[in-house]
């Protein structure tokens, strides 16, 4: 892995004749950024009790149940990404199966998602940070500060390139992973005398009136898995490399969250996690580290809680940099944000247009008073999880058609049965998520009702602007197979 870093400002390539640089990461490399994008420490520590005061001890089912559709989903898509070595993710595959009017429409919910996802999550980080460093530190800034700070730093590292965010991510993502094993392992050994239960994975969970809302949330947590193919270009041997990458997060994240709220669940006894979590959701995981190993794994996972947050953002400003680059080289968006650092190849310009829109989002609301929890981190994220099933919906209708028309690999199961179960099951997830909207809120949800015309509106102005704008084009830039 090269180690090529710049010290001097990026210089950049013209528009045209633009790549990421190839061969620079491997299987470990984009499983790391994915899987930090996914926040493991943090969603376990912030969403992990939420979704038991919801669900009561049938939380781990759930993580199973999304982890399956997920996988099943990736069957035709992986399939499909024989054909495809593109930085645009889902808009690639649309593009390919359904068209360039669709792929723009998908490429507006695009930006409308992962935007909003970054603006939810940066908001929760700066709670975070204010609190930790309040208490430990008796440095007492605004929320604002702390996340303005830290997407100038997130979006320089991704301005950089790969190599040097992918050493700040190992460090921090073995950091946390370690800590969680380490209290599921005191768990398993101080709770040795209560009686195993498996009544986390009981069917009768299913018939919780929470279970829907609990879908929802858990969806939440694998909202980056498609970025094992935006790093294709990148990828050494994409058509090796990305199969493996995307199952091992896959797999990697639902067994994570699978054993780590069981084990919660464990320690407090099913029958009783339900009410422990909604008498102190701030602090039940933390309260577990205490008594089941000590007060320094309370202290060290505060800590790991912020940098998993700081890991995750740098994972998710990669990937939607590299989406925005493919974009604007297909003729979406402006044509210089396709433009590259000379001697990483990395998409620059995207990634400081995206820090820029991000941070002024976060500015404009925390600065006009809205509550960065109730308000900034549950109306956005809301909106980022709703706009990524949709993308789902769209991405396996493409596989479908693609499949149907193309005829260019055989295989029932993975280009027929797979991807047409995927589709209902993803549409099923989708209606799930508008039933269950108002829960992801945690104020009065009138105007982040509102912010769903975004997904809609979004889409009809993409769709309508290959008709104005005749130079978009993902042809050029989607590869097929030999």
């Amino acid at each position: 892995m090269s180690t090529t870093t710049e010290s001097a400002p990026a210089t950049v390539e013209t528009v045209h004749g633009t790549a990421l640089k190839p061969n620079s990461l491997g299987f470990i490399g984009i499983a790391f950024f994915v899987i930090a994008a996914a926040a493991p420490m943090a969603a376990f520590v912030g969403a992990g009790p939420v979704l038991f005061s919801i669900m009561g001890p049938g939380v781990p089912l759930v993580y199973v149940m999304v982890a399956v559709v997920i996988a099943l989903f990736a069957v035709g898509y992986l399939k499909m990404s024989r054909h495809i070595v593109h930085a645009g993710g889902f808009v690639a595959y649309i593009a390919r199966g359904l068209g360039r009017h669709a792929a723009t429409g998908a490429a507006g919910i695009v930006i409308v998602t992962y935007i909003a996802l970054q603006v939810g999550f940066w908001a929760q980080f700066g709670v975070f940070a204010q609190q930790l460093a309040a208490g430990w530190l008796g440095i007492d800034l605004p929320v604002w500060v702390w996340a303005l700070a830290f997407v100038v730093l997130t979006t320089a590292l991704a301005m950089r390139g790969v190599d040097l965010n992918l050493r700040v991510l190992g460090v921090l993502l073995v950091a946390e992973i370690a800590v969680v094993a380490i209290l599921v392992v005191g768990i398993l050994i101080g709770a040795a005398g209560n009686p195993p239960s498996l009544e986390s994975f009981s069917p009768s969970q299913l018939a919780n009136p929470g279970f829907g809302v609990a879908v929802l949330f858990v969806f939440a947590c694998f909202t980056t898995f498609e970025a094992t193919t935006v790093f294709s270009e990148e990828a050494r041997n994409p058509r090796r490399t990305i199969p493996l990458a995307l199952y091992a997060v896959v797999l990697f994240v639902a067994v994570f969250y699978t054993v780590a709220t069981w084990s919660v669940s464990y320690a407090i006894g099913a029958d009783q996690v339900q009410q422990a979590a909604s008498d102190d959701l701030a602090g039940i995981i933390f309260g577990l580290a205490a008594t089941y190993v000590g007060p320094w794994l309370d202290i060290t996972m505060q800590v790991l809680v912020v940098s998993s947050f700081i890991a995750m953002l740098i994972g998710m400003q990669n990937m939607f940099a590299r989406y925005g680059f493919a974009l604007a080289r297909a003729g979406v968006l402006p044509s210089p944000l396709a433009r590259v650092t000379r001697r990483s190849k990395a998409p620059a310009a995207a990634a400081l247009a995206n820090g820029v829109i991000v941070a002024v989002i976060v500015l404009a609301f925390l600065l006009a008073g809205a509550d960065p929890i109730e308000v900034v981190y549950a109306w956005f994220v809301a909106l980022g999880t709703v706009g990524f099933i949709v993308m789902m919906a769209l991405a396996s209708l493409a596989i479908v058609v693609f499949f149907l028309r193309e005829k260019v690999d055989r295989g029932f199961w993975t280009t027929k049965a797979a991807p047409a179960a995927s589709l209902v099951l993803v549409i099923a997830v989708l209606v799930i998520a508008l039933q269950n909207y108002d829960a992801m809120l945690f104020s009065e949800g009138a105007t982040a009702k509102l912010l769903l015309w975004l997904i809609p509106i979004a889409f009809a102005l993409g769709a309508a602007l290959p008709m104005v704008k005749k130079d978009v084009d993902y042809e050029s830039v989607v590869e097929a197979a030999a």
